[in-house]
């Protein structure tokens, strides 16, 4: 039954839609129809952004009632046992759920992004934090982190369309889980007025990030409050939208067309005041980039919007040159600009996900000279604690063999030293010997610690 899905899924019917840039092969077919609850939807209802939201999946029964006899009873007692081990909820459009190979579950990039398997989970590393990066730390108002000099987030919500289960955010986005309790909010506008006050009131800021949550979910007034307030206060000059939606929704772009003109007047706005509007997105792997994605981009781009993409680097999704190579190249071909890949947050229900700092920075030499170099994404480790974006070869020091490495942050926390810790199931057969020894691992790392201290100060400027 599954092959045959499979099939289904490879040799559906061509929908009618713009062509995509020439020498990139971008799926066209009508795939969602190899699910056997929308084998008769057709692309027209499958392209209006409400029936995406109103038919997500967002429960084991909702799987079972769509997936029909693709849903076997193993495959099901595997997802009800990684709900319980997980801290996000399971909330996939049908677009993305479409996307994933119901012939080979087990294994697909897609999948494991966003369903979680129980069979697949590994123990958190003994380092593991909830807000891996320091964001609740350096909170300046309710729904504001301010960390970098000329930078702030503003959350204004912590809903998204999807749920993915690598998420940094994991601690508050999404609704409580069998493993995490959570304090969601929807956007609320009457509770704005601080932020907007304190971004005002702080004339060293330029730059403020929209995000939460997913600011798909903002309605068309608030993206028009929430664009037209920033770009009034003289000193930004830029903002940015964050949202997975060209990914996991592209017809949002295509069929919400007030939500699109209200990003349009805001672009308009910062087009007139030489402010730059752009939106940041989230795709993963090439798998996500269909003809769908070419039909948003076309939309989005009449808006004079600027788009770029930022991916986390997952283990068995997109830890491999040439799926980071190809997802890049078929990004730019959209005008979407890949910007940056991120090492994998140490945040909880994750270890099975995460890869090692040697693995990112191999990749990162990689790409450089593959691709031209503003469309060469820059990897990054968000150094946990709240050292932000460093460079992937800029650690102070790294201990391959027990996986830990050194950074510090000049600028933003002069002075700071921060630690990122590999998943412990990578690393050497020694250096995982050494983590089940605890007095052991703790000489180790006092031993290290002491090191990059001494390190740090000698270079001190």
């Amino acid at each position: 039954m599954m092959k045959e899905a499979a099939q289904t899924q490879n040799t559906a019917t061509d929908i009618q839609t713009d062509s995509p840039a020439v020498g990139y092969a971008f799926d066209r077919s009508e795939f969602w129809r190899s699910i056997p609850a929308w084998r008769d939807i057709d692309a027209e209802t499958f392209g209006n952004f409400r029936w995406q939201q109103q038919n997500s999946i967002t429960s084991v029964p909702g799987i079972q009632e769509v997936l029909q006899g693709l849903a076997t009873p193993t495959l099901i007692a595997d997802i009800e046992d990684g709900l319980l081990k997980t801290p996000m909820n399971v909330r996939l459009t049908p677009y993305i759920f479409s996307r994933i190979n119901w012939g080979n579950v087990e294994d697909d990039p897609v999948r494991r992004q966003f369903l979680p398997l129980g069979s697949q989970f590994i123990p958190d590393h003994p380092h593991a934090m909830d807000d891996s990066l320091n964001e609740d730390g350096h909170k300046a108002t309710p729904y504001l982190t301010h960390r970098y000099p000329d930078k702030a987030l503003f959350l204004p919500l912590t809903l998204c369309p999807v749920y993915c289960s690598f998420c940094t955010r994991s601690r508050m986005v999404g609704g409580s889980t069998a493993v995490k309790s959570k304090s969601t909010y929807g956007a609320k506008t009457n509770e704005w007025d601080a932020t907007f006050e304190y971004i005002r009131n702080n004339s060293q800021l330029e730059d403020i990030v929209i995000s939460g949550g997913d600011a798909l979910l903002l309605r068309p007034s608030q993206i028009h409050q929430i664009g037209t307030t920033l770009l009034e206060i003289p000193t930004i000059r830029r903002i940015r939208f964050a949202t997975k939606g060209i990914a996991i929704m592209p017809m949002k772009f295509t069929s919400d067309t007030e939500w699109v003109e209200a990003l349009a007047e805001v672009c308009r706005m910062g087009r007139d005041r030489m402010k730059e509007v752009a939106m940041h997105t989230h795709f993963n792997t090439d798998r996500e980039i269909t003809a769908w994605t070419s039909r948003a981009m076309k939309a989005l781009s009449e808006t004079g919007v600027r788009v770029r993409n930022q991916s986390v680097l997952v283990s068995g999704v997109n830890d491999s040159f040439d799926c980071l190579h190809r997802t890049a190249k078929k990004l730019s071909s959209q005008l979407i600009q890949p910007y940056y890949i991120y090492l994998h947050d140490m945040v909880p229900g994750c270890e099975h996900l995460r890869t090692t700092v040697r693995t990112a920075e191999q990749l990162s030499r990689r790409l450089q000279g593959s691709i031209a170099g503003f469309n060469t994404p820059r990897v990054v480790c968000d150094a946990p604690g709240g050292g932000g974006k460093r460079e992937i070869s800029s650690y102070s020091l790294y201990d391959q063999e027990i996986g830990v490495s050194a950074w510090t942050s000049p600028t933003a926390k002069p002075g700071e030293i921060f630690y990122y810790y590999d998943p412990i199931h990578r690393l050497p057969n020694e250096g995982q010997a050494l983590w089940a020894n605890e007095p052991e691992i703790n000489r180790r790392l006092a031993k290290f610690k002491a090191e990059a201290m001494a390190k740090a100060e000698a270079t001190r400027i």
